[in-house]
Formats: C-alpha cells, sequence, structure tokens
C-alpha cells in the first residue's frame, strides 16, 4: 500500500521525535500542553527554529533589491536554499505533530484556507 508524501513527512517526523525523545530525553517535555506556560514556551521555541531556518534560505537570495543597479554575481545556490527550507519545514510539522495535528486535518484546515485565498483573489481583497 503506497502512502501519500504528506502522510511520509508526517510519519517520518514523528519518528524523528521519538527517535529524539529516547536519544537525549531532556530535548523534548513528556507532554505538552498548549494552554500551559511551558508547552507555549516549547511551541513558540519550534516556531522560532522553523522561522530561523526561512531566514537562513533567504540569505540566499541576493538579488533581490529593487534600488540595486547591479546584479549580485555569486549566483544562486538552488540545493543549498532547498535544504534550509527543508529545515523550516521539518520545525513546522513538528510543531503540529507536538500540538496533535494530523495530516488529514491540517489538510482540510489548507483547503479551507486556500478557498478564502481564492475568494479573496476574486473579490479584489
Amino acid at each position: 500500500m503506497s502512502k501519500d508524501r504528506l502522510s511520509q513527512i508526517f510519519e517520518l517526523r514523528r519518528e524523528f521525535i521519538s527517535d529524539l525523545k529516547s536519544t537525549i530525553p531532556e530535548s523534548i517535555p513528556d507532554t505538552i500542553d498548549p494552554t500551559s506556560k511551558s508547552g507555549q514556551q516549547y511551541l513558540r521555541d519550534l516556531a522560532l527554529h522553523g522561522v530561523e531556518e526561512m531566514f537562513e534560505a533567504l540569505q540566499h537570495l541576493k538579488n533581490w533589491k529593487t534600488h540595486r543597479q547591479t546584479d549580485v554575481g555569486d549566483g544562486f545556490d538552488r540545493e543549498e536554499f532547498l535544504e534550509e527550507m527543508v529545515d523550516a519545514y521539518n520545525y513546522f510539522f513538528a510543531l503540529m505533530i507536538n500540538l496533535g495535528v494530523t495530516e488529514d486535518e491540517f489538510f482540510e484546515a489548507f483547503l479551507k484556507k486556500h478557498d478564502i485565498i481564492i475568494d479573496r483573489l476574486k473579490t479584489g481583497y
């Protein structure tokens, strides 16, 4: 039976989280209560780590300044950019998993938001 790719990503992240807990028990709290101070601190740290990785990816985009007259000549390293993006998504998926979000729940939320965005586009939001 073949799994869809989103399910595979969630499964791989769950396995990694489990391995991380086994290898370095203090790295992840035993329970993560999103209503508690410590739970929110942990979840916030995960989100911020994802944002940091996104910023690392952005550092590979060097020709974005509209006021710059010359191109930055060192090119674009697509592989390094993609690696940083994957790092960011790993944190964001871990955040969802630690909140108990399933791949089906995420996909449904994605579709719901997609419909809202499309409606905004059509209505000139």
